[in-house]
């Protein structure tokens, strides 16, 4: 894999396809893997570029706490290397955070934001307290936590159908390392509340929703939606929180379409 320099780390990426840009920023516990077929599709038509983000598949950690600030710089730091001035930036759950980090601090190089099961709020001090708590067990016995976490995030009767695709997320998550672990957990339980980005926005928005997902209520989603100038919602009626993988060919085409519209208008 290509990489760019950032922090005397290798943020690794992967860059498919020729023309307009769609990047792809994977979650908690991700990788560049999990986009895999999403890449295959999207790059028949568009240049599409996933990152693997600090502490997560081949990039290492930095430090001991990886803000939401910090994941967008070393995302601007791979988009600088590949030599890209605008694109769409699509991001899962905490790569939504992040997508909203870089949102703000590089509004000029964004063409279009999706938000892939992921919020513009910060943490409620109830969540602040759980992130805790899932840190000191992640300090005791990591390797538990990560099969149980990857289990919760399907909805309850997707986990059979898609066996192989949850072994796919146990594997992925698997391969993150502690202190990684604890550094994402620590970043997103202090991240700030994005909402006015969407207020101010002047390009599209896509907000891609699990009515089943579990740890993004659906229904705090409306007052984030209400703030955008040119809101596109999808409403996954039977997806947790991942529906890249419980509703793959309706998500991708979805996205498909968005980046065809954000193109199309020429938000640039």
């Amino acid at each position: 894999m290509p990489y760019a320099e950032f922090k005397k780390i290798k943020v690794h990426y992967t860059d498919t396809g020729t023309g307009r840009v769609i990047v792809l920023l994977h979650g908690f516990l991700g990788s560049h893997e999990i986009w895999s077929e999403f890449v295959k599709k999207l790059s028949r038509r568009y240049r599409v570029i996933t990152i693997d983000l600090p502490g997560h598949g081949q990039t290492s950690a930095i430090g001991y706490y990886h803000s939401m600030e910090l994941l967008a710089q070393s995302v601007k730091a791979v988009l600088n290397k590949a030599g890209v001035r605008r694109y769409i930036i699509a991001g899962h759950s905490m790569g939504g955070y992040t997508a909203l980090a870089f949102a703000e601090l590089y509004p000029e190089n964004v063409s279009g934001l999706c938000l892939f099961h992921s919020t513009s709020y910060a943490d409620s001090e109830e969540k602040k307290k759980d992130r805790e708590r899932v840190i000191r067990l992640v300090k005791k016995e990591h390797k538990y936590y990560v099969a149980e976490v990857v289990t919760s995030l399907f909805a309850p009767e997707n986990l059979e159908k898609l066996k192989t695709e949850v072994d796919k997320v146990k594997r992925i998550a698997s391969s993150t390392n502690k202190q990684a672990i604890i550094n994402s957990l620590e970043g997103m339980k202090e991240r700030k509340t994005r909402d006015m980005i969407f207020k101010y926005a002047e390009y599209p928005i896509l907000f891609i929703i699990g009515k089943k997902d579990s740890v993004i209520n659906y229904e705090t989603m409306y007052s984030q939606i209400g703030l955008c100038k040119f809101p596109s919602v999808v409403m996954l009626e039977d997806a947790g929180h991942m529906g890249f993988y419980e509703a793959a060919k309706e998500t991708v085409k979805e996205l498909e379409l968005f980046s065809s519209r954000c193109f199309r208008n020429s938000f640039e």
